[in-house]
């Protein structure tokens, strides 16, 4: 099997992208799901931007408006086609505009969009999403809907243009689909089996990410550790860790999510001797129960997970780990619960994403028998929420006293302007609240502070400045990249890219976002 190539994809400019008075029509991308989903909305954007659209200001109706779907829990039909709706009658008043609809849910219904919302006037799957541009075009030419729902994947989507939502950080996927069979996932059969990308190809998209002015990046597949089986070499991912770690200018590197069943200690070892890879694991559980996950497919038992996160904390003993838990499989009981948990406990998680089971169609879950009653699953559901924070608030409390080197990002702290805080990441990916003091330089997003934790909640930490002593900022070339954008947005010309400056969406090259 070959991968898809990895020659830059060229979207040409469409006629479609420009009104008969000559504006540029303007597009919004609304993401639905998981941070594939996100980064494959960066695709979209950069597609968009590439064959001539432009981005809707911040509260204005857009031309164009693409929803990029997600198919993984029940109430995903519901939040789409209840967009949808509201949706229309924005349509109905404004000429022109359009309505495209993408990703899994668009892969799985197929012809049921169009059946259920007549009015949306593109529907594309996982496996086409360099096909944006020209659908849009095609279905406004014909004055109908435009259909194209593709089997395999034909382009990869990291050939395809990219707009960044980020300037600090960016994603980068190291392959597409699943070769899993867990019996509750129905993202093989909308993804398709796994594809990995040659490692040349991952390195040099995140040296052009460093070059754009990111120091961060995060490595994304359905199965991280499952990435070299492709071409043959099971130890892949743990040298692509360390190549990874040896760019210039490349201060941390996260990846999600690896599988416990291809959990290997050469991964772990990996982690603990590159120093941009961050003090953190994101590693689904699904089930403390044995039983559960025999018949959830997973192959793991809990024996091996908990040893998984014996040696990780052996080696990184300041690890944060996080994790999914599946609450309510078909079969579930009261005993396999408490085991799971057991396990919750004995794990210190960090944080958890604890998920009510749901019946996915085409699943072999969903038909499978004892389904659990909803008020039992609500149940233990809220048990098992109010014991993971619990955990997450006795594991924050003991990062108080502690310093950390904080990422300052945009957008996270919802209430930083009435706090007099701004916002960023701690090395483990904990969200950090600071103090900004009075007189205080002011960091950029892509800059990092030196704080000292002071407070901690389940969800975040807090570092305040009793004394009210100015921060210790380390001005970076993210947070020089971020002024230049903020230049550009503001109809000041930035420098030639000859002096790094950031370039425009470009043909299969990351690029910042603007504004």
């Amino acid at each position: 099997m070959t991968s898809p190539s990895a020659t830059p994809t060229l979207i040409a400019p469409s006629d479609a992208a420009v009104t008969a008075d000559g504006r540029a029509r303007t597009y919004e991308v609304r993401t639905f799901g998981c941070q594939m989903n996100v980064h494959d909305s960066e695709r979209l954007s950069g597609s968009l931007e590439s064959a001539g659209y432009v981005p809707a200001e911040a509260g204005a109706e857009a031309d164009i408006v693409v929803i990029n779907t997600c198919a993984v829990r029940d109430n995903a039909a519901g939040k789409l086609y209840g967009t949808l709706g509201h949706l229309k009658s924005r349509k109905d008043r404004h000429e022109g505009m359009q309505i495209a609809v993408g990703g899994c849910m668009a892969q799985m219904d197929k012809d049921a969009v169009l059946e259920k919302a007549p009015w949306v006037d593109v529907v594309f799957g996982t496996h086409n999403m360099g096909s944006l541009p020209s659908l849009l075009e095609r279905a406004r030419h014909n004055g109908d809907a435009e259909l194209e729902i593709l089997e395999a994947l034909e382009v990869f989507p990291s050939t395809l243009p990219t707009k960044r939502d980020a300037v600090h950080s960016g994603w980068v996927s190291i392959s597409v689909g699943c070769n899993n069979t867990c019996t509750f996932c129905i993202v093989p059969s909308l993804r398709g089996k796994e594809k990995d990308r040659r490692p040349g190809d991952i390195l040099n998209e995140i040296r052009l990410l460093v070059d754009d002015g990111a120091i961060e990046v995060t490595l994304l597949g359905q199965n991280v550790n499952s990435y070299g089986v492709e071409f043959g070499d099971r130890q892949a991912f743990g040298k692509l860790l360390r190549a990874a770690g040896q760019i210039p200018g490349l201060e941390r590197i996260r990846f999600t999510s690896p599988h416990p069943a291809a959990f290997t200690d050469d991964v772990i070892d990996a982690m603990a001797e590159t120093p941009q890879v961050m003090p953190q694991l994101h590693m689904p559980l699904q089930s403390g129960s044995d039983r559960i996950l025999r018949a959830m497919r997973r192959s793991y038992r809990s024996d091996r997970f908990l040893g998984i996160l014996d040696r990780v904390r052996e080696r990184i003993p300041n690890a944060a780990i996080s994790t999914d838990i599946i609450v309510g499989f078909p079969g579930e009981t009261d005993a396999d619960f408490e085991e799971t948990m057991r396990v919750v406990e004995q794990s210190r998680f960090a944080s958890a994403f604890t998920f009510q089971y749901s019946i996915r169609a085409g699943t072999p879950a969903a038909t499978m028998p004892d389904q659990v009653p909803k008020a039992v699953v609500q149940e233990r559901y809220e048990r098992l929420a109010a014991l993971q924070e619990r955990i997450s608030l006795e594991e924050n409390q003991a990062q108080v006293g502690r310093k950390v080197q904080v990422l300052v990002s945009t957008g996270e702290g919802k209430k930083d302007a009435e706090t007099r805080r701004l916002t960023g990441r701690a090395e483990d990916n904990r969200l950090v609240h600071f103090e900004l003091p009075e007189g205080s330089a002011v960091p950029r997003p892509g800059d990092v502070v030196a704080v000292t934790v002071t407070h901690a909640a389940p969800y975040h930490l807090l570092a305040d400045s009793p004394d009210g002593a100015p921060l210790r900022i380390r001005r970076t070339r993210a947070g020089d990249a971020w002024d230049r954008t903020q230049a550009e947005s503001c109809g000041v010309p930035a420098p030639a890219s000859g002096d790094g400056a950031p370039r425009a969406v470009s043909l299969g090259l990351p690029t910042l976002r603007l504004g």
